[in-house]
């Protein structure tokens, strides 16, 4: 005969608790079937779920000055503990829950309220998804500090059947745009925390700037380039063919304006933080644009980027001539090129994360282990199965399932 005890311990946190409690359970020979444990502020949550083994006869007086032992000394460190029998058909219900399927919820925003984590956890109650953890993976944020770029970030890590994935998807982004968070729901596999190459589209998605309309500002056509651009963007016209359009109205303009464009780009929030993360954690990284190679290049020195694929403006005698040489980056060809990329490095195409903002950019991101819309448009925003739009790029990093603590 065994008996199966939940013993939980709360109160405030100090050194020592943890192993005093098992230091008991160990001088009976008690083995633990579960253990969690959780801080907040500096109040301390342990929980252990044990199985006492009960000798013939004296099982009974084990299993009461075992109990006795716990309590007494959790006394002494002021704290409380209470403890729970649990039968051997709850026992058996809970060990037959370890194989549904499990996802991460991850719950981003500037500043995060009980609404926002009421109506999340309101969609996965309705759904059934029973939750198992919680953690913090921001960082600790003084009251007094006011930071217009802070980030508050909690993951979810949740259990259960999804029947309809698209249309949990939906009720997220719903929630997302109706509170202005933004929401990610992953499936919880071994590649989420194994990603290898992370590949960008350069503008609005590291730059703060679609590059041809500062181009067309320099030749005096700019609205007539950025309603072109728009429409592109939108996925309303063929990438190519609207491109081969806007350069052409470049014709005749200063190589020198090239420079002067360059001068005046700015890298979009958080892009930098998560360029140099992920070079520490030994990750390559991609350039995959619509955009011109002349940008991408000076980001690559500037950044450390590994790889740069743009399109390639074509100059004669220090002018622009209105023509793209080579075959143009397209949607398709930003798919190719991550497949080569990945083949290259020896990569599965499971662990690459792809971030774009345009629908050119929807090729890539359907085909990454990760495809995250950047700011995006709303037609890339539906498409994509995941997007940021409150945050900047560093909040990638947290999509991964890294906290602060493990990225400063």
């Amino acid at each position: 005969m065994r008996e199966i005890i939940l013993i939980s311990v709360t109160g405030r946190d100090k050194p020592g608790v943890t192993n005093t409690i098992t230091g008991i359970l160990a001088h009976y020979g008690v083995n633990v079937l579960d253990i969690g444990q959780a801080v907040i502020h500096d109040s301390l949550s342990l929980g252990l779920l044990i199985e006492v083994p009960q000798e013939r006869d004296s099982g009974l007086v084990l299993y009461d000055t075992l109990l006795r032992d716990i309590l007494f000394r959790m006394h002494d460190h002021n704290l409380a503990v209470h403890f729970r029998p649990i039968s051997a058909d709850s026992y058996a219900d809970w060990v037959s829950q370890q194989g549904k399927p499990r996802h991460i919820i991850t719950l981003l925003a500037r500043k995060l309220t009980a609404e926002h984590i009421a109506r999340v956890t309101a969609v996965a109650a309705a759904r059934t998804l029973n939750i198992d953890n919680i953690s913090r993976l921001s960082g600790r944020i003084p009251l007094e500090k006011i930071d217009h770029h802070r980030k508050a970030c909690v993951e979810l890590s949740v259990r259960g059947q999804v029947d309809d994935l698209p249309a949990l998807r939906s009720e997220f982004m719903a929630l997302a745009n109706d509170m202005d968070v933004d929401i990610a729901f992953q499936e919880d596999n071994i590649f989420r925390r194994n990603r290898r190459l992370v590949a960008f589209d350069m503008d609005s998605t590291l730059i703060d700037a679609e590059v041809i309309d500062e181009l067309a500002a320099e030749a005096a056509v700019g609205e007539k380039v950025a309603a072109i651009t728009e429409r592109a963007m939108n996925g309303e016209l063929d990438f190519s063919q609207s491109l081969r359009e806007r350069v052409a109205l470049l014709a005749g303009l200063d190589e020198q304006s090239l420079t002067r464009v360059a001068s005046r780009l700015r890298l979009n929030e958080g892009a930098e933080t998560l360029i140099r993360t992920l070079q520490k954690l030994g990750y390559k990284t991609a350039i995959l644009s619509g955009g011109f190679d002349f940008f991408g290049n000076r980001l690559q020195q500037q950044l450390g980027i590994d790889y740069v694929h743009a399109n390639t403006l074509e100059i004669v005698d220090g002018k622009l001539t209105g023509r793209v040489l080579g075959d143009i980056v397209d949607g398709q060809r930003k798919a190719a090129l991550l497949r080569q990329i990945a083949a290259q490095e020896g990569i599965n195409l499971e662990q690459t994360i792809a971030v774009g903002d345009g629908a050119n950019d929807l090729p890539m991101l359907s085909i990454a282990g990760l495809g995250i819309a950047f700011r995006a448009k709303p037609v890339v925003r539906a498409a994509a199965r995941q997007s940021l739009s409150t945050m900047g790029l560093d909040g990638i990093l947290y999509l991964m399932g890294l906290s602060d603590q493990e990225t400063v």
